[in-house]
């Protein structure tokens, strides 16, 4: 089975080359390669990724000519994995590379698993990140009912067929897993290791999660709504 790693990255230069290089440290037991969706990056992130697939094959990077956003950038790369089973996580090297075989067996082990997600009991992250976070899955879990403490980690790993199932709109990422469980897919989430960020600062803003991700609640908890409505028919066959 190949494992395709997809990582989505807006001016990373200073982390995104020590990630690649613990994620080829990591024993997973099972092929791999790592596809990085640079979301038009205007730092050194192209050169520096040029520079590592030279000595690297199993490296594939796609690059936006637009910034898009982090869920466009995950579509992007999963559409061009290759791999039937997908881990996706952030560029900044918060996520641990060495989480992903813990991740990856509890899929493997559970049948009617689709999707395992990361638990980041202990956060590196600032107060404010911290506070809005927790705010953030505890209405969301009120709401959407996913059964998961902690959706925004960008650690995950799912089967590239259940992802490609779903229907896509900008910031969905945030929502994986109920929309994993409302197509019938079971999500499991795993604790897992979490780091201060290598260098730099996030590229992808706080408020801007916040007031989107609130429009996008809605729209979710709605269609979660009506799918369970139309799978919970009684009918009788004559």
């Amino acid at each position: 089975m190949l494992i395709s790693i997809v990582i989505p990255v807006h001016n990373e230069a200073e982390n995104i080359g020590r990630l690649i290089a613990e994620i080829n440290m990591v024993s997973l037991n099972l092929s791999y390669q790592i596809v990085i969706v640079d979301d038009a990056s205007n730092d050194h992130t192209a050169a520096v990724l040029s520079d590592i697939k030279k000595d690297m094959p199993h490296l594939k990077i796609v690059r936006h000519k637009e910034k898009y956003g982090q869920s466009c950038a995950i579509v992007t790369g999963v559409e061009h994995a290759e791999g039937e089973l997908i881990v996706t996580m952030d560029g900044d090297g918060q996520n641990d590379p060495a989480d992903m075989a813990k991740l990856i067996s509890t899929l493997l082990d559970h049948k009617a698993c689709r999707m395992v997600v990361g638990h980041r009991k202990k956060r590196k992250d600032s107060t404010w990140r911290f506070i809005s976070s927790k705010i953030a899955n505890f209405v969301r879990g009120c709401l959407l009912k996913d059964n998961t403490p902690d959706t925004g980690c960008g650690l995950k790993a799912f089967y590239k067929f259940a992802f490609m199932d779903l229907p896509f709109f900008d910031h969905m990422h945030r929502f994986l897993p109920a929309l994993i469980s409302m197509q019938g897919g079971e999500v499991i989430s795993v604790e897992v290791n979490h780091r201060k960020r290598m260098q730099g600062r996030s590229k992808y803003g706080t408020l801007d999660r916040l007031w989107v991700g609130l429009i996008d609640l809605m729209g979710v908890y709605w269609l979660c709504l009506r799918t369970r409505k139309l799978s919970d028919r009684k009918m009788t066959d004559d």
